[in-house]
């Protein structure tokens, strides 16, 4: 679940990059794998949601927010659940050292 308490306030100018955002035109399912999907269906729809990110203009500002507010599901910025952890453990590791 998404942490609410770090989600931007109300203020406009804190989610108007939304609505730049390429994936604003293709089906949301793309970006949230169905419950089981498994193997070949979810690599290969998580490509075609990279893809879209990868053509994005707001690419760095949805990774941005995907990370501040721990999105737990989803492609967000061209990066899936598994890779945006990992890019969180970094972080904190780099930081503690």
């Amino acid at each position: 679940m998404t942490v609410i308490s770090r989600l931007p306030g109300a203020v406009e100018e804190e989610w108007d990059w939304q609505l730049q955002g390429a994936c604003r035109a293709a089906d949301s399912r793309l970006f949230f794998h169905p419950s089981g999907e498994r193997g070949q269906a979810h690599d290969d729809r998580d490509r075609a949601a990279k893809a879209v990110c990868a053509r994005c203009p707001v690419r760095e500002r949805c990774l941005r927010h995907a990370l501040a507010t721990r999105e737990r599901y989803g492609v967000w910025g061209g990066r899936t659940e598994e890779e945006r952890q990992l890019m969180l453990r970094r972080r904190r590791r780099n930081r503690s050292r």
